[in-house]
């Protein structure tokens, strides 16, 4: 009767597991240079974008008898910082710079024109309208040219945004640029080139129509 002598596992020296592991990366650095450099293989891995969206729905209507007679551009920098009390801010904080670029319409609404705002004379040679002070319209924030340059972030706020549904949200930078681009809007003169604009307008219209004379005023 033999019996076998078990044989105590071989123990793998701690270099030799280095060199493996080097080994593996250099493999793998290795067949992705040949995916990019190939041509035709980067593609059977690349991604692809489809675009599920619903079809857009019709909310409402609303009639517009207002006229855009001049438009600003505006770019404001947001610096937000939000600090926590008895934290540092690399625990609890975010502080956030941020790049804002948007757009503000200066209007004068024809449609509050009353019949006595309008006068012509008998011959229809002269003409005097009264229209209502040209009015801003609602900051639009520009997408493609806003941007975030920095984000400081702590680390509970970095674990909050692991597992928050809408991680680096910038609503609030976002809203705070809108607000410091209407403030800069209502102190630009915005309005004054507005009604400028609208007066040479109606001017050049009616002088068309046969008017020698057109008188525009603004007021209530």
């Amino acid at each position: 009767m033999t019996t076998s002598v078990r044989r105590p596992p071989r123990h793998v020296p701690g270099w030799a597991k280095v060199i493996a592991a080097l080994v593996v990366v250099l493999m793998v650095l290795f067949a992705g240079i040949r995916l990019a450099v190939l041509p035709g293989v980067k593609d059977l891995f690349g991604t692809e974008t489809h675009d599920r969206s619903g079809p857009a729905l019709l909310k409402s209507i609303q009639e517009m008898s207002r006229y855009d007679a001049a438009s600003g551009n505006f770019q404001v920098v947001v610096d937000l910082e939000k600090d926590a009390r008895f934290l540092p801010d690399a625990i609890r904080g975010t502080r956030t710079l941020y790049v804002g670029a948007g757009t503000v319409d200066a209007y004068v609404d024809l449609g509050r024109i009353g019949r006595d705002d309008v006068r012509v004379d008998g011959d229809r040679t002269s003409a005097t309208l009264r229209l209502p002070h040209a009015r801003l319209g609602r900051p639009a924030l520009d997408p493609d040219h806003s941007y975030a340059v920095s984000k400081q972030r702590g680390l509970l706020d970095r674990l909050g945004d692991v597992f928050s549904d809408n991680p680096n949200s910038e609503q609030a930078v976002q809203k705070l640029a809108v607000r410091h681009i209407g403030q800069a809007a209502r102190s630009s003169g915005l309005t004054t080139r507005a009604e400028t604009n609208t007066t040479g307008m109606l001017r050049g219209l009616l002088r068309s129509l046969g008017f020698k004379e057109v008188h525009v005023s603004y007021g209530s």
